[in-house]
C-alpha cells in the first residue's frame, strides 16, 4: 500500500544491553526505537536472578511485557500478579509497577513503550554492559537468524 513505512526487521545481537543505574539487576536493550512513524520503543528486557527494578511509573506511556523465559512477579499498583514464560502483561499509564524475579533462573521479556516518551533515550544513556553466554544461547535459540 502507498504512504505506508516500509518494513525493517531489528534483532537482538545488534543491540547492546544496558543498565539504567550502575548498581541495576535488569538488563534493557533496546531493539526498536522510536520514530515519526510510530512512537513505540521495543526492548529485550533480562532480570538476573533475584533482580528487579525499582517501582517507577511512566505518566502518558503504556508499557507492555511479553514473557519469554523464566518466571517472577509483577506488583502494579499494590497488586501482584505471578509471570511466567508466555504471559502477556499491559500496565497502563500511570501505573506503580515493578516486576521482580524470585525465581532461581533468569527472566526475558520483550517489552513496549508507547509513547516512547524519552524512553529510549534513558536507557540508551545507561550503562553498557554484555550480553553473557546465558543470554546469547537464549537470543539464538529463540529465533530464526543467519547469525553464527
Amino acid at each position: 500500500m502507498s504512504g505506508n513505512p516500509p518494513a525493517w526487521l531489528y534483532h537482538a545481537l545488534d543491540a547492546t544491553p544496558r543498565l539504567i543505574s550502575p548498581k541495576d539487576t535488569v538488563k534493557l536493550a533496546l531493539i526498536r526505537p522510536a520514530d515519526d512513524t510510530y512512537d513505540a520503543s521495543v526492548f529485550l528486557e533480562i532480570w538476573e536472578i533475584g533482580g528487579a527494578q525499582p517501582v517507577n511509573s511512566h505518566a502518558s506511556s503504556v508499557e507492555t511485557f511479553w514473557f519469554l523465559k523464566g518466571s517472577g512477579q509483577a506488583i502494579s499498583d499494590g497488586k501482584a500478579f505471578p509471570v511466567v514464560a508466555g504471559s502477556f502483561l499491559l500496565l497502563p499509564a500511570g501505573s506503580q509497577h515493578r516486576i521482580v524475579n524470585n525465581s532461581s533462573a533468569k527472566l526475558y521479556a520483550i517489552t513496549t513503550m508507547h509513547p516512547d516518551n524519552g524512553f529510549a533515550s534513558l536507557v540508551e544513556a545507561g550503562t553498557p554492559v554484555s550480553y553473557d553466554e546465558e543470554d546469547l544461547h537464549f537470543i539464538r535459540g529463540s529465533t530464526v537468524s543467519s547469525r553464527g
